[in-house]
């Protein structure tokens, strides 16, 4: 926010999210700049369904892949949208679910249409006013819901609102210098994501390398043949899994509460608590009661753990428990416990399978009717391959990448950090443009090329 000034004179709101605006600004409420857009598809002639993503805006049903709720099969009961008008969801406005929808069509009817009132409010400008953070939160006051950041608010909520609102002209000079200063911020944000993507495809090169080809790389090699896998270290042997597994345990799945268990209580560990080669102990259930606790499922440190149902691409995940729970823990049923010989480091068994190798026969057999839930079963898991080195090399390599992941987490937990500084300069800089704090009446464009700003 360099060389923007504050204005001259303010006066005092009382309302606490907008503080003092500027004098010759007005404090209107929401009924006067916007209407509540209520038509309906009636006779179902537009078929344009449109989707709302959180961060994301207003985009075409076909556009968003599968995720979230599904298009309904009649949409006579959708509201019509056109383009240029503000919509919301309105159980999620607070945590990001808007937009200005750049397609005519319809939506759910559970999204609240506004459209400017030209007079009085630029379309832009009314979705930097509902862009407004601290306005989001204020109206999430209102909602009604079991969960917070899904409680819904309706137009009667939102009409009788006050906001401050700037002149036709000012507005216009506002919208132009946050577009220019956003802009800058999403292409930073767009660079860290950028690596942060890289990183994560350098770690699983790393990964790769490692559990097919070691570390020493002048050791002889030899065709392993398998034709997917290519030449490995001649000393190295190609076995399926089951030649170096006791057991394959499968946990229970007992009736438990949604949270994590407290000091002298039981849990179940959740799906979620096997991510990407990581234990998350906090992911767990407690235990209605004690006597529904197995102790032979109990999670200790060093436990191989492999999900056996999930979505495709996290179906068959796994890792290593770092570190026994602390209150006493068993798995669920759609975990595995891989007890393995004493020839295998279950660290390397867990980099094997998460390399691509690995992953490359877990989706070859993962088995779903929809495949939203897609299963692995325990003969998979016992015929899959696995290179096996000697176990001081297991060992070597296993060093390695821990080591090697410290350094690309370091990375990763600096860009995130980046980015999260940024969206929150972001947030704060449109919050104070729309409630006068700054004043950029007198704000021109620098005079860089596109290359500087990106």
């Amino acid at each position: 926010m360099s060389n923007v000034l504050t204005y001259p004179a303010y006066k005092k709101t009382d309302i606490p999210w907008v503080g003092d605006i500027p004098e010759h600004w007005e404090l209107v409420p929401c009924r006067s700049i916007v209407e509540n857009i209520v038509e309906k598809n009636h006779d179902g002639e537009v078929q344009n369904y449109l989707s709302l993503m959180a961060n994301v805006g207003v985009i075409r049903y076909e556009d968003k892949g599968d995720i979230g709720n599904k298009k309904p099969d009649d949409l006579t009961k959708c509201k019509i949208v056109r383009k240029g008008q503000l919509v919301i969801n309105s159980m999620n406005y607070a945590i990001g679910s808007y937009g200005m929808s750049p397609y005519d069509g319809v939506c759910s009817p559970v999204y609240i249409i506004l459209q400017a009132k030209k007079n009085v409010l630029l379309e832009r400008y009314g979705l930097r006013v509902f862009e407004n953070s601290p306005f989001q939160k204020h109206l999430a006051t209102f909602g009604n819901g079991i969960l917070a950041h899904r409680a819904a608010i309706g137009w009667d909520d939102i009409k009788g609102q006050y906001i401050p609102l700037a002149p036709i002209n000012e507005q216009e000079k506002i919208l132009q210098y946050l577009d220019y200063e956003t802009t800058k911020i999403d292409n930073l944000i767009n660079k860290q994501q950028q690596l942060i993507k890289l990183l994560v495809e350098k770690r699983q090169a790393v990964i790769n390398h490692a559990v097919t080809k070691g570390l020493n790389f002048k050791a002889p090699m030899k065709d392993s043949g398998v034709e997917w896998l290519g030449k490995v270290p001649e000393h190295w042997e190609e076995l399926s899994i089951r030649r170096v597994l006791h057991k394959i345990e499968q946990g229970s799945s007992p009736l438990a509460q949604n949270r994590a268990p407290q000091l002298g209580e039981f849990g179940v560990l959740k799906i979620s608590s096997v991510k990407k080669g990581n234990f998350y102990a906090h992911e767990s259930k407690t235990l209605d009661s004690i006597t529904q606790y197995d102790a032979r499922y109990k999670v200790t440190n060093g436990d191989l753990l492999v999900t056996r149902a999930n979505t495709p691409s996290l179906v068959a995940d796994t890792c290593v428990v770092n570190k026994e729970p602390k209150s006493p823990t068993m798995m669920c049923d759609l975990i595995y416990r891989l007890v393995t010989t004493s020839r295998i480091d279950n660290h390397f068994l867990c980099m094997w399978l998460l390399s691509d190798f690995g992953r490359m026969q877990v989706e070859s057999d993962a088995r779903g009717s929809s495949m939203t839930m897609a299963k692995v079963s325990q003969e998979h898991i016992k015929a899959w391959i696995t290179i096996l080195p000697p176990l001081s090399e297991q060992r070597d390599i296993v060093a390695y990448l821990e080591n090697a992941d410290k350094k690309f987490r370091y990375l990763t937990d600096r860009a995130e950090q980046a980015i999260e500084l940024m969206q929150e300069r972001r947030t704060v800089l449109i919050s104070a443009a729309v409630t006068g704090k700054i004043d950029v009446r007198s704000w021109k464009k620098p005079e860089v090329s596109e290359e500087d700003v990106a």
